[in-house]
């Protein structure tokens, strides 16, 4: 890895890092940077992978605010997605990524619309189980369930916008502010990038020379990310996400079905 490589690394992983944290997009900067300088697709994708545990740490170091009180519900949170990484990471192994592209782009383009949707009318609080009336149903729990580890198994498997479709599914579960699960969010996506990252230490072959400057960048751009999240209207946030996905899902579904 030359110096040239040590620079852009750290350069993308900064955007990358902002992206994640505000918006769970990071695959915009992240893994087309590694293909970049000539990385192998799943050499890449595995890399990446290790390198984004280190957006977890700043945007969580970062959201100790919002993450306060939080505790029981990231609990349960992180103990769902890291169920679906290990199923995630495990298939990956034994089927390419590449035989997921065709429904990608569909993921990506539902999760945008669920965060638009969400933003004109909050349903009860799930995961934070709340009581009496507003408590939500045992059929809206097994889904909200079904939902989380679904992300954590596909966050494990492909990884593109994991985070975005994570946040469209706690826009509509819970009731706490954007900053508050978009916390939660980050965490979250921390512990299935840990889960899978050492998976893939031991099964496949990281790149750790090009993890150091993309991880500096990341929890650089991981850390400043809650921040922004704090000072910019909500709304113009959600439109932004929702747009980026559906951008991100226009373009994969070019390269899976037109070229």
């Amino acid at each position: 890895m030359t110096l040239f490589h040590f620079i852009y690394l750290l350069g993308a992983g900064i955007v990358a890092g902002l992206l994640s944290s505000i918006a769970g997009l990071a695959s915009l900067a992240s893994y087309p940077a590694l293909l970049a300088i000539g990385v192998p697709p799943v050499i890449a994708n595995v890399t990446n992978t290790a390198a984004l545990v280190f957006t977890g740490i700043g945007s969580a170091m970062s959201s100790r605010k919002e993450l306060k009180g939080q505790g029981p519900t990231l609990i349960r949170l992180i103990i769902l997605v890291c169920i679906g990484s290990v199923f995630g990471s495990a298939v990956l192994l034994l089927a390419p990524a590449s035989s997921f592209q065709k429904v990608v782009p569909f993921f990506i383009a539902s999760s945008g619309i669920l965060l638009l949707v969400s933003g004109k009318k909050k349903p009860p609080s799930d995961l934070a189980q709340a009581a009496g009336p507003r408590a939500a149903s045992r059929s809206q729990r097994a889904l909200a369930i079904a939902g989380i580890v679904f992300v954590g198994a596909y966050s494990g498997y492909f990884g593109a916008a994991a985070g975005v479709i994570m946040l469209a599914i706690l826009a509509v579960v819970t009731t706490e502010r954007f900053a508050v699960y978009n916390a939660m969010r980050n965490v979250t996506g921390f512990a299935s990038n840990a889960i899978a990252a050492v998976i893939y230490a031991f099964t496949s072959h990281i790149q750790w020379l090009m993890v150091i400057p993309l991880g500096i960048g990341l929890y650089v751009g991981g850390y400043i990310g809650p921040i922004i999240v704090r000072h910019v209207p909500v709304e113009l946030l959600r439109w932004l996400i929702a747009l980026a996905a559906f951008g991100l899902a226009g373009y994969l579904f070019w390269q899976a079905f037109m070229q």
